[in-house]
This record gives structure tokens, sequence and C-alpha cells, in this order.
């Protein structure tokens, strides 16, 4: 990833954009065969460099993270095994591009892209883990006559094998190991405030 920026850093840009998200990432279960748990709903936040070699493609570099719970239930039961002991959290660090269509001087530009990386899951009182993750997104920017623009995405992230060397603590200090293999499967609806770096009254 520090190859590619420096890279494209080298290159002729039409902006460069440092991008601000926040927004809300939904509720997924995950199953481990006789327990299931959950990866609640929470607020995500976080920041990226978006770079326009060409005025309809860039390329971004972004970490993103939520702060959640994660209870654990056992197959046939309602008891939450780790009662109290349930916080954690799931970050992103990814690399992708973006395509947008339309006339780029419009007021509004859709765009579609995807990125590829790593996802931290982490147990506060348990295990933690890093394994590959991956988003595709859907949007629109909405261009002003300043440096800042304006973009609204709905996304959908995925942590491949998140659990897979992690445990749960449960409310009496218990420790309970998840089998591998294991997928997070989130959607989301984020905000991004853009500032160009390159823009020019």
């Amino acid at each position: 990833m520090f190859f590619l920026v420096t890279t494209i850093q080298a290159q002729k840009t039409h902006s460069i954009l440092l991008n601000a998200y926040g927004g809300y990432t939904f509720r997924d279960k995950v199953n481990f065969g006789d327990l299931y748990g959950y990866v609640d709903e929470a607020f995500q936040y976080g920041g990226g460099l978006e770079f326009f070699l060409q005025r309809h493609q860039s390329f971004e570099v972004k970490y993103l993270r939520m702060d959640t719970h994660m209870p654990l239930y056992r197959t046939g039961g309602g008891t939450k095994l780790n009662e109290g002991n349930d916080d954690g959290s799931v970050s992103y660090l990814l690399f992708g591009s973006n395509n947008y269509f339309g006339d780029p001087d419009g007021k509004v530009m859709p765009y579609a892209g995807a990125d590829l990386g790593a996802g931290f899951v982490a147990l506060k009182n348990g295990g933690s883990g890093t394994h590959f993750a991956y988003d595709i997104k859907l949007g629109i920017k909405a261009n002003t006559t300043t440096a800042f623009t304006y973009k609204f995405q709905a996304y959908m992230q995925s942590v491949v094998s998140s659990f897979g060397s992690d445990f749960y603590t449960t409310a009496g200090g218990a420790i309970i190991s998840t089998p591998d293999y294991t997928t997070i499967l989130q959607f989301g609806l984020t905000a991004i405030i853009c500032y160009d770096f390159k823009h020019t009254k």
C-alpha cells in the first residue's frame, strides 16, 4: 500500500481528497456451529486519501473503525454467554478504486468502487485477529464551488475467517474458543466530507 500511494503521489493528479467518514453499520449474525453471535450495529468512522489520476477514476487508501458489542449465545438457548464481556471493535485498512460517471463539472456524480485489504477484529476481554477484508460501494458525489465536496455512500464490508483463533470470555470468566472460517458481512450507510488539496478558485 505504501508503494502504491507513493507511486500515485508521483503522478500528475487532478485532485487529492482528504476524506472524513461517518456512518452507520448494520448488525450481522455470525454462526459457530453449536454457538452463534452477533456483531452489533454501530457508528463507523475513519479517514482516507483519494487520488484522481483521471477525472473519472480515483484510487483511495482508508482506515475505518467501529466500536461495537459481540454477544455470544448457544444454539437453542437465549442466555447470553458473555454477559458484561461483549465489547469489541472491527477495523479496516483498505486500498481500492472508485469509478465516477457523468460530467465531472456537474453538481452530482454517481460512482461505484471496491477495496481490498486487512480487517482487524478485537474482543476487549478475548482474542483478536487480522484477516483478509474487502468492501464494495455505491454512492453519489455532490460537487461545490469550494474545496469541500460531499459524498453519500452505501457499502457492504466483509472480514473473512474473522474469528479463527479468537476466544470469548463468559460472564463467569470461562474461556470459549470459536471455530475457523467464520465471516463477518455487514451493510451500512455513510456520509463523507472531502477536502481537495488541489482546488483552485
